[in-house]
């Protein structure tokens, strides 16, 4: 695997995503915690082909600000762009985007795992 590998993802905007179904807030907006989810699958689908069987990734760290607000019906564009490889770790820089401009981007960490092995530590809590 290499840096350079881009993602790009989109969705509409609907009540469903809205910050007042999903509970960050009162209105009917493209919610913030929608924002991140849709950058997180922008990032790991990117890579998902290079990875070796029987391997995922899992979010780790995520740095990102939601500057704009986006109303029911418009669409949001993710775009992911891998920026490092350090062993596992892998960095992405994410960016999402209304018809209107940029609502929302930052730096995204993710770690390659084994899902097997992940998923059994997982469950001897």
């Amino acid at each position: 695997m290499n840096t350079g590998i881009k993602g790009i993802q989109k969705v509409v905007v609907s009540e469903k995503n809205s910050a007042k179904t999903m509970g960050s807030g009162t209105l009917d907006v493209f919610a913030t915690p929608a924002m991140i989810a849709l950058m997180e699958e922008t990032a790991w689908k990117s890579v998902a082909e290079e990875l070796e069987e029987g391997c995922g990734t899992v979010g780790i760290h995520l740095d990102v600000s939601h500057d704009a607000p986006t109303p029911l019906g418009m669409t949001v564009t993710c775009e992911s762009e891998l920026i490092a490889i350090d062993g596992r770790k892998l960095t992405f820089r994410v960016e999402a985007k209304d018809e209107r401009g940029t609502i929302g981007k930052g730096v995204h960490e993710r770690f390659i795992v084994n899902d097997e092995k992940f998923q059994a530590k997982a469950n001897q809590k």
